[in-house]
């Protein structure tokens, strides 16, 4: 089995990468198994970056496949902000419903338009890079609507459901999630390589 580290000490995150990689025939670590801490400054400017000096970060220190990813809700309105900042948008401790509440005073009255995004960065063994971006676009709600999901989405309403994706089943945000696309690409760029 072969073994690939993913830059994160979020258990929910590694628990969805084994999810969808131990098929492959990949054993998924992550930085709650490495005994030293690796510091890591995300002060990229696009998802795409952060992933990518997240993965690069901890390659430099272990030398062996790493991915990563970064993720965020972009709005039209706000110029495709939160964006990279989307975590600590009015600050890393502002509870969700303040941060939810803002976007929706800010969008009154203009274009609702935004997008989840994910990026996924991957460096393999030897150093090489790649990264794969997942999309879902839908627009902000005039109101908080749902108690499931978490951070964003009570206020991301999704044409195709009628509804926020704070509304829906976590099959159904699945089903279309921007991380879960930018994963399928990834996983297509594994199979190819085991050929």
């Amino acid at each position: 089995m072969k073994e690939i580290l993913i830059a994160t000490s979020n258990a929910h995150k590694v628990e969805e990468f084994s999810r969808m990689l131990s098929p492959l025939g990949y054993q998924v670590k992550s930085l709650l198994d490495i005994e030293e801490p690796i510091e890591i400054e995300e002060n990229g400017t696009t998802f795409a970056e952060n992933a990518l000096i997240k993965a690069r970060s901890v390659h430099a220190c272990l030398h062996r496949a790493v991915i990563s990813d970064d993720s965020g809700l972009a709005v039209d309105a706000l110029d495709g902000a939160p964006g990279v900042y989307s975590a600590r948008f009015l600050g890393k401790d502002t509870d969700y419903k303040i941060k939810n509440q803002y976007i929706i005073d800010k969008v009154k009255g203009k274009e609702r338009g935004a997008q989840f995004v994910c990026a996924i960065g991957y460096v393999e063994e030897n150093g090489e890079e790649h990264v794969f971006i997942g999309e879902v676009h839908g627009e902000i709600a005039t109101e908080m609507i749902g108690e499931k999901g978490f951070g964003y989405d009570p206020i991301f309403y999704y044409p195709p459901y009628h509804t926020t994706l704070a509304n829906v089943s976590e099959d159904q945000k699945n089903a279309i999630s921007h991380r879960g696309k930018a994963l399928e690409k990834l996983l297509a760029f594994l199979k190819e390589e085991e050929k």
